[in-house]
């Protein structure tokens, strides 16, 4: 050991005062308080920048929820909410969004993303680390890192606690009061064969059976805590449950979100079993196959029975998945991970949050929310594009299916004439696309967040999740007229000079952990561009997270898509003192993000693009 380490039993951190959290909408879950930074002052602090469309942003706050538990008096979870859609820029969405998820710590509502500008930040999600001084001492891009985080909590609260800078006791947040409704944000619906419907009750956790008139209680299935338990109707636990299907069988399967698993219903009895999934959550170099109930999923948003098997929205991981019946195992069936809007051979084609599926004889119909798509799969596995551009493009336009656009679309419905009726949610809208003529109309405005439809007769009742109900209309014989309204991501463009671009992915291994090479290369890198033009070289895979690209200067505009991905272990041996005191088998962390980073060619533009992986940022 030498002497300085000695001198500093704490890792040296870079000194970065953190800048003040603006945000025009204001504060949630602080009763009315508006804060700063200095009120703060003494806790250690984690910025959570996140927006309520991103299923990866959901993963984090449930990856933080044991974090703030633990240290629910020396850290305080800011959530600052920073909007990609339109939608999501409304406060009243922000305040729904917050319930929904049950967010326990204070917001932040930033819809002109001044704070996200501030800190630097190019990617959903990103966590912040301010230590009780005030100072920035670690920024994290994407999942996975609640590890790290926590271990660098336990040396704040050491050195700090030391210092006498720690303040202890009860943090900002302030619970709002619950609303006394039958449903509270439904998901999906399904019309059962005695003419009930069932509706994931998603927020408080149930399945709730609802008479012929979609309002009064039959039965709820699950105890309404959030959990992971079969059993009865009455002790059963979900956690933010959503899609549903009905098997030959008259049982239910369910997809059980935030517990990363398939459940089956038996309404008849009441009794919930596990049909697939460990309850952890899949994470890169998992099976991608095999028996069902061994094998990780993530965040199933939809099922469907198509072709003989259930298939699977697997909204965490960008891919479609099937459950077999028959031998009881479950396996992709399209998407490579990669987020964005690839058509083609199902092993080859991008998604991006797959959330609702429909299926007919010979066509799996599915909303692909984050590229505001519709889209479908034939029998033999090929992926279509109907409607959509791709990850930045969304509006509300009616028209061909070429110029017309989605926002964040979460179901769909298979119409009697064989359209496709889309619970356009961001829009909150019902869309209608016609394959034989290949035109987009409006069905029906004004519906709250819609988020499925079933069909009744003549009759189509819509999910209006942010209204706590189920809506029936009647199928009009004409579309209502609605003024045309295009948007493209409000986020700045990053200037880059043309020709020679060095892209560099920073990623430092938290204390206590290092890169495992034992077994290969432990990082990954993918680069593709949209328009694919854009790149004249550097587009591809490679284990380096640095990459020299080649950017064509006829192109003056385009969106680079970096995937990185870093699998670093805990360093049993350093932390043991010697080798022989290492575990031979250490606990191992999956880090991963994916950017969308849109940019502009220009003369005197950058030649170097970093972005922060994990570790400290010295860039802020």
């Amino acid at each position: 050991m030498n002497d300085t380490t000695t001198q500093h039993p704490t890792p040296r951190r870079v000194r970065v005062r953190a800048p003040e959290l603006i945000g025009k909408g204001g504060w949630l879950n602080t009763g009315g308080k508006q804060y700063t930074l200095a009120d703060l002052r003494g806790k250690i602090v984690v910025l959570d920048f996140w927006t309520f469309c991103c299923v990866n942003c959901l993963h984090v706050l449930d990856e933080l929820r044991e974090l703030e538990e633990k240290h629910r008096d020396t850290v305080v979870v800011i959530g600052v909410h920073s909007p990609k859609f339109a939608h999501e820029a409304e406060h009243r969405a922000v305040v729904d969004a917050v319930e929904r998820y049950e967010v326990e710590h204070p917001v932040l509502d930033d819809p002109e993303l001044a704070t996200w500008k501030q800190y630097a930040v190019r990617a959903w999600p990103t966590l912040v680390v301010i230590d009780p001084e005030g100072y920035v001492v670690a920024q994290h891009a994407g999942e996975g890192h609640a590890h790290a985080i926590e271990r660098l909590v336990a040396e704040l609260e050491a050195e700090h606690g030391a210092k006498g800078t720690l303040r202890r006791g009860d943090g900002p947040y302030v619970a709002p009061d619950p609303e006394p409704t039958v449903l509270r944000f439904p998901g999906k619906a399904l019309l059962l064969p005695d003419g009930d419907f069932l509706v994931s009750d998603t927020t408080r956790h149930q399945l709730v059976r609802l008479a012929a008139d979609g309002e009064t209680v039959v039965r709820r299935y699950g105890s309404g805590e959030r959990g992971f338990v079969d059993g009865t109707a009455e002790h059963a636990r979900f956690s933010e449950p959503q899609g549903l299907a009905l098997l030959d069988n008259a049982t239910v399967v369910v997809a059980d979100t935030v517990n990363h698993a398939l459940r089956r219903l038996d309404p008849a009895t009441g009794e919930v079993s596990t049909l697939a999934g460990s309850g952890r959550q899949w994470w890169q170099g998992a099976p991608t196959s095999g028996l069902a109930w061994e094998v990780d999923l993530s965040s199933p948003w939809d099922v469907a029975v198509f072709a003989g098997k259930v298939w699977i929205a697997m909204a965490g991981v960008h891919q479609l998945w099937t459950y077999d019946p028959a031998d009881c195992t479950v396996a992709v069936a399209a998407g490579t991970t990669n987020e964005g809007l690839v058509d083609g051979p199902g092993a080859d084609a991008w998604f991006a949050q797959p959330s609702g599926l429909a299926a007919t004889a010979d066509r799996l119909w599915l909303a692909d929310s984050e590229t505001s798509a519709l889209r479908w799969v034939d029998l033999d596995g090929v992926v279509h594009t109907a409607v959509g551009t791709g990850l930045f493009d969304f509006g509300h336009r009616d028209g061909a299916a070429e110029q017309a656009l989605l926002q964040h679309p979460l179901g769909v419905t298979v119409l009697p004439d064989g359209s496709v009726a889309v619970s356009d949610t961001y829009n909150h809208a019902l869309r209608r696309y016609d394959p034989a003529t290949g035109e987009v109309t409006t069905l029906a405005t004004d519906l709250r967040e819609p988020s499925d439809a079933v069909l009744v007769g003549d009759d189509i009742v819509v999910v209006e999740s942010a209204r706590h109900r189920l809506t029936r209309l009647r199928l009009p014989e004409e579309t209502v007229k609605v003024e045309a309204v295009a948007h493209r991501t409000q986020r700045a463009a990053t200037e880059v000079a043309p020709g020679s671009l060095r892209l560099e992915v920073i990623f430092q291994a938290p204390p206590g952990q290092k890169l495992d090479e034992r077994y290969g290369p432990s990082t990954r890198l993918l680069v593709s561009a949209t328009p694919p033009e854009l790149l004249l070289r550097g587009e591809g895979a490679d284990p380096a997270l640095s990459r020299t690209l080649e950017l064509n200067p006829s192109i003056s505009e385009g969106v680079l898509h970096v995937s990185a991905m870093a699998a670093s272990c805990d360093d049993t041996a350093s932390n043991s003192g010697s080798a022989a005191g290492a575990n031979e088998y250490p606990a191992c962390h999956v880090h991963q993000q994916d950017w969308g980073v849109p940019v502009r060619i220009t003369d005197g533009g950058a030649d170097r693009l970093p972005l922060v992986l994990a570790g400290m940022d010295e860039s802020l």
